[in-house]
């Protein structure tokens, strides 16, 4: 499916400002580039597909917060193990992401929005879950001020919805201003005795497809 994103009149007028306005932070953000260099090594920037606008893949961008540690095998260590003190303080305070300003810049993203994520979560979507991408993803959203990683995919999913159903520059600065106060707050970032989050399995409650009058018979000779 494709077609325009669902917006509002000046939405990404209001990303390019936000945009010029962290110019001033630039000194900021090459400090920090350089620390994770000095603690986690190249590449400095974490590069991974995830599904954008309408499920179009695009490659989003982020402060690496991880080692690449490997085992024996080859094969890399769990999150938890690879992710570093320093790591845990990007998150903590959402420093990792400020590189998917760029993708805000190249139009893949917007500043508020759902959070664009893995592409084989796409097939495991219900046709309820897929409205999240009529509009371009987001660095920071409505589910994310709301319990962020703390909450389950549903409550997640319904906020989202809440989201694009609600959508306004209104919307859009109370989400910011919230940002920041969960920030601050440092809650919600992970899901407890995970690094991050669980994997998306697919909804646990899908409506059952409605029985035929032959199938109602069988069901209630069984």
């Amino acid at each position: 499916m494709s077609g325009p994103p669902k917006t509002y009149p000046g939405k990404r007028i209001f990303d390019l400002a936000l945009l010029f306005l962290s110019i001033p932070a630039l000194p900021i953000v090459l400090i920090i580039a350089g620390l994770v260099y000095l603690f986690h090594g190249p590449p400095i920037l974490f590069r991974q597909s995830r599904a954008g606008l309408h499920g179009a893949p695009f490659e989003i961008l982020k402060f690496r917060s991880m080692t690449n540690e490997v085992d024996e095998y080859g094969k890399p260590l769990p999150d938890a193990d690879r992710l570093t003190r320093f790591g845990k303080f990007l998150r903590l305070t959402s420093l990792d992401e400020i590189p998917e300003l760029l993708n805000v810049l190249r139009g893949e993203m917007s500043i508020v929005g759902p959070r664009p994520l893995h592409l084989r979560y796409l097939e495991r979507y219900s046709p309820e879950e897929r409205r999240r991408l009529d509009v371009f993803p987001g660095i920071t959203g409505w589910a994310q001020v709301n319990g962020r990683n703390g909450i389950t995919w549903e409550e997640r999913f319904a906020l989202d919805l809440e989201y694009l159903d609600q959508m306004s520059f209104g919307l859009d600065l109370k989400i910011l201003l919230l940002t920041a106060v969960r920030v601050v707050a440092g809650s919600g970032i992970n899901q407890a005795g995970h690094a991050t989050m669980t994997e998306f399995a697919g909804s646990k409650a899908r409506p059952e497809p409605a029985l035929t009058e032959m199938e109602q018979l069988n069901r209630q000779a069984q």
